[in-house]
């Protein structure tokens, strides 16, 4: 029997909600996308406030293909605005082939992402000379900007037997295609990040003070599940490896008494005020998983106000609600 447990720390932002991304627009509305339960569609939301996203209402811009690409696991849609115009990067796998994930670009027609057409780019395409990305299982793309130049970072999974999801990073020529070769970025070699699964995925990134902080899930999607996190200079060459640092230990994880259990898949959003960044993430209010934790569908979207240690890192704490 599941053991709910209802605290002050684990009140959700919205329910049923896993890999949650909200971003803030130019003139301050704030948007919601996250994987629904039946990965069959991709939803929006929009508010003028991050808690305004609680009770928005919800509309489906996008559903699955009845076969073919795009007919199975649409998951982690991620919103956002680049050279002028909207774009939604999700994954998705075939109907007859469940695991053949790979990442997939919405457009908008529009200039109104909640009200305006969008259309199929197709999938997300990599650099000419790059043999590599998106030829395996491939997901959760997050796009950031750092000195003019647009970057994507991924999970993708390699191996011959123990498949291992890494984390890769490129930049970008447009929305929809890669400049670069991929170059490896995070790889699961911590014992914290090989619980039930090897795995390195859910990536986002936080600015601060001239350093890029990017956070990503490790481990099985159940109460293991955990956020690490790698840092960089904004000055430094970001497709470099060793322009990241790793963080030996992870930054935030399971506390069973404040009732949150497989904290993961963030992103991060600047506050009304633009003060203060907040973390919004996915977990669950119990421990106990009946079946597939992939399919239980109580990951709910929580939030949390980032704070900065003296060393100018980020803390991530859980607060009463």
């Amino acid at each position: 029997m599941k053991m709910l447990k209802e605290t002050e720390y684990n009140k959700p932002l919205v329910a049923q909600r896993a890999d949650p991304y909200v971003m803030k627009a130019e003139d301050g509305t704030y948007y919601f996308t996250a994987s629904v339960p039946d990965y069959d569609r991709i939803v929006l939301r929009s508010a003028s406030s991050i808690a305004g996203l609680a009770e928005a209402e919800e509309k489906t811009v996008w559903e699955k293909h009845a076969s073919g690409p795009m007919s199975k696991h649409v998951w982690a849609p991620e919103l956002h605005y680049l050279d002028g115009g909207w774009y939604i990067y999700f994954a998705a796998g075939r109907q007859e082939d469940i695991w053949a994930i790979r990442p997939y670009v919405l457009h908008c027609t529009g200039e109104n992402p909640m009200q305006d057409a969008w259309e199929e780019c197709g999938p997300m395409q990599c650099a000419d000379a790059d043999e590599f990305s998106f030829r395996a299982f491939s997901l959760d793309a997050t796009v950031f900007e750092n000195k003019g130049e647009h970057y994507m970072v991924w999970a993708e999974k390699v191996g011959v037997g123990k498949q291992i999801s890494n984390l890769y990073i490129a930049r970008m020529e447009s929305p929809i295609k890669l400049a670069t070769v991929q170059v490896l970025l995070v790889t699961p070699d911590y014992d914290w990040e090989r619980i039930g699964f090897w795995v390195a995925e859910g990536p986002a990134v936080l600015k601060h003070d001239g350093r890029l902080f990017l956070t990503y899930s490790a481990s099985a999607t159940g109460a293991c599940y955990c956020v690490g996190m790698m840092t960089a200079s904004e000055e430094d060459d970001l497709l470099d490896p060793r322009s990241w640092a790793k963080s030996r230990m992870p930054v935030l994880c399971t506390d069973a008494e404040k009732g949150i259990y497989g904290p993961g898949h963030n992103s991060f959003v600047k506050s009304e005020d633009g003060a203060r960044d907040m973390m919004v993430f996915h977990a669950r209010q119990y421990e106990e998983i009946v079946g597939d934790p992939l399919y239980d569908p109580n990951r709910h979207a929580m939030l949390l106000e980032v704070e900065w240690n003296a060393d100018g890192t980020p803390r991530f704490e859980y607060k009463k609600n």
